[in-house]
């Protein structure tokens, strides 16, 4: 069985013309973070804490109710955690379009510049039939 390499999607976060559209449905966040974010007195909210394994303190919680955009999210479409101290900024946001290492599942639905790349790709693909 002859094995394929698979080429790694690069996204660079710079390149896109709306960075805010990413964070229009929260993240999922470690509890710890969201401690951390509140004794700064950062404005926002959390939502549905969880019991998660794969988050640090094995807790998540979300940035944001159901579908809703982050509420950390100010109305310039710019991250309230980020402009006080990127520090603070949870991993899951900073990471974002990737997750473990790997483009998000989501990324198709929340990431412009990715989804722009689909859509060129799929074109392409459709022409060369």
């Amino acid at each position: 069985m002859k094995k394929t390499k698979t080429k790694k999607i690069i996204i660079d976060c710079v390149e896109c013309s709306n960075q805010a559209d990413c964070c229009r449905m929260g993240a999922w966040i470690d509890l710890e973070e969201a401690k951390e974010i509140l004794n700064a007195g950062i404005k926002g909210d959390f939502f549905h804490l969880e019991i998660d394994k794969e988050f640090p303190s094995g807790y998540k919680v979300g940035t944001s109710y159901e579908d809703e955009q982050c509420a950390f999210q100010d109305a310039d479409g710019l991250c309230r955690i980020h402009k006080v101290d990127y520090a603070l900024k949870p991993v899951t946001c900073k990471e974002f379009p990737y997750e473990g290492g790997k483009v998000s599942p989501i990324a198709d639905v929340l990431c412009v510049l990715h989804k722009s790349r689909i859509k060129k790709a799929k074109a392409r693909r459709k022409k060369s039939r």
